[in-house]
């Protein structure tokens, strides 16, 4: 287990101000982090709202849970940690009580513990077993889905979740090589990739496994799906003034965020276009550099007046 100097160390959470700046915390309020991961955003929204403020954390993956709540033991009178997905944001909250809230944050992207410190395949960075699965009660593995999915399956995963165009050689080269032996492992599958996409294809940014794997994870986690959820669902907490803050990672998301945001009458749209980090932050945190923040207000109620 990792020390909580380890923690900071690994876990920089982005676009830390301006989310803070748009959701204002202050002493007495009740906020939701919808994605805890190692605490980076709960600890700074519970510090802004001292004495009192509460946050109700969600989070799904046993060990980011472990680690953040020894991370934020000081807070234990002012935090709860729901183990749930934030797409159970009723359910959770139901449960604790909450009607209510004055703030709503959503990190959508992958967690530096499950990167930097997992063993369950998310990164091609090191030889691991084709797991993904942020919470491990689910059934669906990322190795299940590439020995039972068609090929036609797997090219719409690849194609629709990673943007990928070289889907369906790709899909065609899985589906030929678990004949003679199951991609097991991140290594086979990155081997398996990079044969199948034509060397002049090859990306110059990012690794040419990049999408494909980006899209097995969406995949195996219901993502889009979360996602989408929770923005129809979360609205109904918020109080009349209070924000909803999401950062996401790439355009499926963002579309994802923006296209609800619009489209919901009770909200204010407070973000014409993302906010992207710094390029301080950046150079500080790389990660941070496809990070998107878009943030909406739940309208104030309209009474009306008798004449």
């Amino acid at each position: 287990m990792a020390s909580g100097s380890d923690i900071e160390q690994i876990h920089t959470p982005v676009l830390l101000e301006e989310t803070l700046e748009f959701l204002n915390p202050a002493s007495g309020g009740v906020y939701v982090d919808g994605t805890l991961g190692l605490g980076g955003h709960s600890s700074s929204i519970l510090k802004r709202s001292a004495p009192d403020g509460k946050v109700f954390a969600f989070e799904w993956d046993e060990t980011a849970i472990e680690l953040a709540r020894a991370r934020l033991s000081p807070y234990k009178d002012r935090l709860q940690i729901i183990r749930r997905n934030f797409a159970e944001i009723s359910e959770g909250l139901n449960e604790e009580g909450v009607t209510e809230v004055d703030g709503l944050l959503v990190d959508v992207g992958l967690s530096s513990l499950q990167l930097d410190m997992g063993d369950r395949g998310f990164s091609f960075q090191r030889d691991e077993i084709l797991d993904m699965r942020m919470d491990n009660r689910r059934k669906i593995t990322a190795q299940s889905i590439l020995a039972t999915c068609s090929q036609g399956e797997l090219a719409d995963i690849f194609f629709y979740y990673g943007e990928e165009r070289q889907a369906r050689p790709i899909a065609s080269a899985i589906v030929e090589s678990r004949v003679s032996e199951p991609v097991r492992t991140t290594k086979q599958l990155v081997t398996i990739v990079a044969r199948a996409v034509p060397k002049r294809f090859h990306p110059g940014r990012i690794h040419v496994a990049t999408k494909v794997f980006q899209a097995l994870r969406i995949a195996v986690n219901t993502e889009l799906e979360n996602l989408a959820k929770i923005l129809d669902d979360g609205v109904a907490y918020l109080k009349p003034g209070a924000r909803f803050c999401v950062i996401s990672f790439h355009s499926l998301e963002d579309r994802v965020v923006k296209a609800k945001f619009k489209s919901n009458k009770e909200l204010n749209v407070l973000t014409s276009k993302p906010v992207m980090a710094s390029s301080e932050e950046i150079t500080a945190n790389k990660r941070s550099r496809s990070a998107r923040l878009r943030v909406a207000e739940k309208k104030e109620n309209k009474t009306r007046r008798d004449i």
